[in-house]
């Protein structure tokens, strides 16, 4: 962050799969992928999340089924908790794959105890699990690993009774058939994150391998009327609609959150990318930018701004 009411990406280093939640208490509490711990950072400033306050919540004990590489947190605040939503295995591979959810009581969720709630028993291994509420019922999404027909993940939602059970069925909402879906070596849908509005519920996801340089963002669609857990109800978008700037640099860019700014005036969309094609992915850094809305109530992302471009801080900051 700069002095003259300007930022430039990225704003965190090393930070994949950035998960930005604005809570009522004016902070904004921030995750990404650290492989081996969970960290969680609290910031008055979306810009200044590098800066913020920093605690690791989680490290697990050494050598069990779910103490290798932890991906992917989440915290979302429900029914008067925070909850974390992350995947976690036992080093093996994709079929060792779970998500596991953790809960605290506190006000604060830099203060007391984090408590395991165990590992979700999704009927195929999986990573990258959120929530979301819709008319008072709460529904789970995750990335399930398999062949569709190429071996890779899809995205499958399922209700919940509580923030830590499931119920009922599991239901496949998109899978990677398309070309711009298949890059790097794999079939991707992963990362689903939901954006309610206009009478729309928007889930986005990533798709493509992330150390592909055209992981990009694909979109599903559906009246916020509608049953989720129909897959009639969603239409899919057929291209990208947040994907790499070879012109200003950007690379694949993917596994996103959303946001708003201080005063709740501005949307802002949080991702990573990596800053030239086939660089390790040590090197995917958190990018923030503003988003607007088209006339007909679908969100426009525009492309990714390059790294040498002074970006107005969010409106409040």
């Amino acid at each position: 962050m700069t002095n003259d009411l300007t930022f430039r990406n990225p704003i965190v280093a090393n930070a994949a799969d950035p998960w930005v939640l604005k809570h009522t208490d004016g902070n904004y509490y921030f995750m990404s992928t650290q492989f081996g711990r969970l960290e969680l950072t609290q910031s008055a400033s979306l810009s200044g999340l590098a800066a913020g306050r920093k605690k690791t919540i989680w490290a697990p004990p050494p050598g069990g089924r779910y103490s290798h590489n932890l991906w992917a947190p989440e915290i979302h605040r429900l029914a008067g908790k925070w909850y974390v939503y992350y995947t976690a295995n036992d080093g093996g591979g994709d079929e060792s794959r779970r998500i596991c959810v953790l809960e605290n009581a506190e006000t604060d969720p830099l203060e007391g105890e984090w408590t395991w709630k165990g590992a979700l028993p999704t009927p195929v291994p999986g990573l990258d699990g959120t929530v979301f509420m819709l008319r008072d019922e709460l529904y789970f999404l995750y990335a399930g690993y398999g062949y569709f027909p190429d071996y890779g993940s899809a995205i499958y939602i399922s209700r919940m009774v509580n923030p830590w059970t499931l119920e009922g069925e599991h239901i496949l909402l998109t899978a990677p058939t398309m070309e711009w879906e298949k890059q790097g070596g794999m079939a991707i849908n992963e990362g689903p994150v939901m954006l309610q509005r206009n009478g729309y519920v928007f889930l986005v996801y990533s798709a493509s391998t992330t150390w592909s340089e055209d992981y990009a963002l694909g979109m599903l669609t559906m009246n916020e009327t509608a049953d989720p857990l129909d897959p009639a109800s969603w239409k899919k978008s057929v291209e990208p609609v947040f994907r790499k700037s070879v012109q200003n640099g950007v690379y694949a860019t993917g596994h996103n959150s959303f946001t708003r700014s201080p005063d709740g005036k501005e949307d802002w969309i949080v991702f990573h990318a990596l800053p030239a094609p086939a660089a390790d992915t040590d090197l995917r850094s958190t990018r923030i930018q503003k988003f607007t809305w088209r006339l007909d109530g679908t969100p426009d992302f525009g492309i990714p701004l390059s790294d040498n471009e002074a970006i107005p801080v969010p409106s409040g900051e």
